[in-house]
């Protein structure tokens, strides 16, 4: 049996995140600590595949909820 995939979209923002601070962390802290920068070179990596997995599999009925969401916010506001 076929199981589908929930998986959360997430935000363009959460790439850029991880992508900052895999660089930061490689460059800066692993020169003051190895141990750190390994570590938080790591983490950032892992936020780096999970947004690359969010963005392969995430269902596009998501995206167009949080777009109604702030059509309707904005015609309460009118």
């Amino acid at each position: 049996m076929l199981k589908l995939l929930n998986v959360a979209p997430l935000s363009g923002g959460y790439m850029i995140t991880s992508i900052v601070g895999f660089l930061i962390s490689s460059v800066y802290v692993y020169d003051i600590s190895n141990r750190w920068g390994l570590t938080f070179a790591m983490f950032f990596a892992l936020m780096f595949v999970a947004s690359l997995i969010s963005m392969t599999y995430g269902p596009d009925e998501a995206m167009l909820h949080i777009g109604q969401k702030r059509h309707f916010v904005s015609e309460i506001k009118k």
